[in-house]
């Protein structure tokens, strides 16, 4: 009878045995350094009460070209304490004429059309996008008022929008595009984890990691 209770008891704790394995083994899965950076210092988030996922890009980049609609499909079935920002990259003049574009669009709400249009126009039209007046066309196209794109493209909430981008990559010490960036803390790119469907599968995990550090004790 003790043998029968004890041998009941064994069965009873093996699924904790296996799941205590298995937690231990999805904790080990992703390692800082090697599929993943950690920031030397966090940086601000814009709202502390979400985990916020920072896309870094560029238009004229063939990954971030690639990348879209799946970065855009896996930020359609985020939870409500997570949001997906984007945050163009600057490391040139003309850079910085499609990071204006970017918050260009924002502020007029015409984002998701011209966001697509500009990737489309730099990536399969090869339209370099080099001038104000180049992309102003592509507003045109997409129903903007020309008038009102020149004003909004020159307004300081723009320019400074702009240069706060420029701030930030330099915070996350970004050094290619695509990258992402987990709550202003961890950063990732698709060579450390190994694809960018990878890229998803990382930010997917630390953000579980940032889940259980903010949640109550």
């Amino acid at each position: 009878m003790i043998y029968r209770l004890k041998h009941l008891a064994m069965l009873c704790l093996l699924p904790l045995i296996i799941n205590s394995g298995t937690a231990i083994a999805q904790d080990e899965r992703y390692q800082a350094g090697t599929h993943y950076e950690v920031l030397t210092t966090p940086v601000h988030t814009s709202d502390p009460k979400r985990i916020e996922v920072t896309e870094v890009f560029w238009y004229g980049c063939s990954h971030c070209f690639s990348f879209e609609p799946m970065v855009s499909a896996w930020a359609d079935q985020l939870p409500e304490d997570v949001k997906l920002v984007h945050s163009p990259a600057i490391w040139h003049k003309t850079m910085a004429l499609h990071a204006r574009a970017y918050y260009t669009a924002k502020a007029l709400k015409v984002l998701d059309p011209v966001h697509r249009a500009i990737f489309e126009a730099m990536n399969l039209k090869k339209n370099k996008l080099a001038s104000k007046k180049a992309i102003g066309k592509v507003f045109l196209a997409q129903g903007v008022d020309l008038d009102k794109f020149n004003k909004t493209f020159d307004s300081f909430g723009v320019v400074s929008a702009t240069k706060q981008a420029d701030a930030r990559q330099r915070s996350y010490n970004v050094r290619g595009t695509p990258e992402m960036v987990v709550n202003g803390k961890y950063r990732i790119n698709a060579k450390m984890a190994g694809g960018q469907g990878g890229m998803l599968k990382v930010a997917d995990y630390l953000i579980g990691i940032e889940r259980e550090a903010m949640s109550p004790q």
